[in-house]
């Protein structure tokens, strides 16, 4: 993605603000669990979250007892976390743009970690700021939710609707790449080509949803791509889903979801790493 189009699609999400909690899928617990082990978090932690939207990956861990700051470039999306938040004391939530952003002097914090989100940073902007807000011995991580097709039980409704794609305009180049949990992208060498962060691991997540034509557009209204899109062209791909799906037996599509959680530790200034 080239920077002027991170600037642009970045805040798009603000028109989505209301739909974005109910329609974006929850993370599951098991990549929680993970990452309060990979990164050795101990219950006094104190957390910085990279745009936290309405707060999807922030309540999980706030339910955990964690000190959070979650950082959130649209004021709509922050207004919405807050809500989302207000019973959790020990979570702030800040309207910011967190490549410019900075914290009270002498915070610092124990993990940076972005959900969905790391994408939307300027790398040379974001892995500095992150080593130097982190204690020695801190550590990054960050995933995405990202559409999948299992080899073995996929839905071939998403391969059936490409030809709408077309139709409007909205074709990838180069055709899409149908990737499963397991071959998804990971950005380990990008982490370790930094100098910044050692140790780095992997680990990957599927989980299956079960959308109606309804919450499947309400979905497809949070992402970026299709909130940028003319009218036109939503109305004929919306239409067409609801049409295709209706003539489904139960009226329902199966969407699978990965992700790649990433972890990586603080170096120390020279290089080394904390042991």
């Amino acid at each position: 993605m080239v920077p002027d189009s991170r600037e642009q699609l970045r805040t798009t999400f603000e028109s989505a603000a209301a739909l974005y909690h109910q329609a974006r899928p929850d993370y599951p617990v098991e990549l929680f669990d993970a990452l309060v082990e990979m990164a050795a978090l101990e219950p006094d932690a104190a957390l910085l979250e990279v745009g936290c939207a309405t707060g999807k990956a922030t309540l999980p861990l706030a339910r955990r007892g964690f000190a959070i700051t979650a950082v959130e470039l649209g004021a709509a999306l922050a207004a919405q976390a807050r809500t989302n938040l207000a019973g959790f004391d020990r979570v702030s939530v800040v309207n910011a743009d967190f490549e410019r952003w900075e914290p009270p002097p002498a915070a610092m914090f124990d993990l940076v970690y972005a959900a969905t989100a790391w994408h939307w940073i300027d790398p040379e902007v974001g892995y500095p700021k992150a080593w130097r807000l982190l204690e020695p011995g801190g550590h990054l991580a960050f995933w995405g939710a990202g559409h999948v097709v299992p080899e073995d039980h996929a839905d071939p409704f998403f391969r059936e609707i490409q030809d709408i794609y077309d139709e409007i305009g909205e074709r990838i180049p180069g055709g899409w790449q149908f990737s499963t949990a397991q071959t998804l992208p990971d950005y380990a060498a990008d982490i370790e080509a930094t100098g910044l962060f050692t140790d780095v691991r992997l680990r990957r997540f599927g989980w299956e949803i079960r959308y109606t034509a309804e919450a499947y557009i309400r979905l497809l209204d949070t992402f970026s791509g299709h909130i940028a899109m003319a009218q036109w062209q939503r109305d004929r791909l919306y239409g067409e889903i609801r049409r295709r799906l209706a003539a489904r037996p139960d009226g329902t599509l199966r969407r699978h979801w990965g992700a790649v959680l990433h972890v990586a530790r603080r170096t120390m200034p020279g290089g080394g790493a904390l042991t």
